[in-house]
């Protein structure tokens, strides 16, 4: 708001200054004679002012150059963060939450343990594997009697063969116990606690449980989101997926923040249109300083193409009025040669007639431009200022009536 404030006071001071340049004098006759030649210059597409106005307002001219400026696309996208770098952090085994050990915002490693929950249930599972320790002990006992029974004639070998059997199923059994235990987090001693640790490394996103709450395998108790890997996916309209490919660099702003430029580098390019609309998705990989990006953010971006020498000016000599785009052209002035006096040219007036453009590339300052109606060779154009000229065309048609 402050912004438009600004604009408008600038352009009403324009109007002022421009009005009080065009004061008649005291005489009549003197009065007649600017009316009627204001109205003979200040038409429809061109309007004049004096060598005073153009440098007051710092006015400057130039011609069309032939500039080398870098072809890009520009595209709506989002930043988005593959599945393989999210997580949800879930128990293995039902409890309740006894103690939740991160927040939203915590940087987590792999295996860091992010919660604590109790579930009576594990001492049952404990108990059984120290019951079946004990029973392998035994069983190792008459493993080691048998064997010497056969060797001294005294036993069958049958015999030894099913003790034998029964320690290896034991054991099994045992690994089993160890296995499930140590996959819930849970100690091999007597205790109820389960460690729920990260599965992966990232930042805490969000944390969905809170303490005394129930939690099993379909009720997560945190996400976690690793930034490092962020892609960035834009969506594109037909006419311009044949001038993409694969590794072409992309630089793109937050849309809410457009203050910083990030780069992003193309590695894929879909094959079918986005649901509801005309665009393909194209995938990129940001690549460089990550700061500040995180999962969804809205970016504007410019895909760089090709360069290529175009006729351009000054991103400033463009003005944009009633949804076109013009420049300014020069069509009467001093000559280098005009031999007046110093003070005639203080009061020479110069005329610029509006040139509708179609506006295209813009880089470094310059931006490409397709002239829509001819002009001579070499004519002179405002570089500098035109805002101010379109101020004084608009402002003198107000009054045309």
């Amino acid at each position: 708001m402050k912004r438009i404030l600004i604009i408008a006071s600038v352009f009403f001071s324009v109007s002022a200054f421009f009005s009080c340049g065009n004061k008649p004098g005291p005489s009549a006759a003197e009065e007649e004679n600017h009316t009627e030649g204001e109205a003979a210059h200040s038409g429809g597409n061109t309007t004049r002012l004096t060598a005073v106005q153009i440098k007051a307002i710092g006015i400057e001219m130039g011609n069309i150059e032939e500039k080398e400026l870098t072809n890009s696309i520009k595209a709506n996208g989002i930043l988005t963060v593959p599945n393989q770098n999210k997580a949800f952090v879930v128990p293995l085994y039902s409890g309740v939450v006894k103690a939740l050990h991160v927040q939203p915002g915590n940087f987590v490693k792999q295996g860091q343990a992010i919660a604590t929950i109790v579930n009576p249930d594990l001492i049952q599972m404990q108990q059984q594997l120290q019951q079946v320790e004990a029973q392998i002990v035994l069983s190792e006992i008459e493993v080691k009697r048998q064997q010497e029974l056969v060797e001294g004639n005294a036993a069958p070998l049958k015999r030894l063969q099913q003790v034998q059997t029964e320690l290896t199923t034991l054991k099994s059994q045992r690994n089993g116990l160890q296995k499930q235990l140590s996959a819930v987090g849970a100690a091999r001693s007597f205790s109820s606690a389960i460690v729920v640790k990260a599965p992966i490394g990232g930042t805490i996103s969000n944390v969905l449980a809170q303490l005394g709450s129930k939690v099993d395998v379909s009720a997560p108790i945190a996400e976690i989101v690793n930034n490092s890997q962020l892609h960035l996916d834009l969506y594109v309209y037909e006419k311009d997926l044949p001038r993409l490919k694969s590794n072409q660099t992309i630089h793109f702003t937050i849309t809410n923040n457009a203050g910083r430029e990030y780069d992003a580098q193309i590695f894929s390019i879909g094959t079918a249109f986005e649901a509801g609309s005309k665009t393909i998705p194209v995938h990129a990989k940001v690549i460089g300083d990550k700061t500040g990006l995180i999962d969804g953010m809205n970016v504007t971006a410019l895909v760089s193409l090709d360069k290529s020498t175009v006729p351009s000016v000054p991103s400033d000599a463009i003005v944009s009025y009633q949804g076109n785009d013009f420049i300014f052209m020069v069509t009467e002035a001093l000559s280098e040669g005009e031999s007046e006096s110093s003070q005639r040219k203080e009061t020479k007036d110069i005329t610029f007639e509006r040139v509708p453009v179609a506006k295209g590339t813009t880089d470094v300052g310059y931006s490409e431009v397709t002239l829509l109606k001819d002009i001579p060779a070499n004519a002179k154009i405002v570089t500098k200022g035109a805002f101010f000229i379109l101020a004084k065309m608009t402002n003198s048609g107000e009054h045309e009536h």
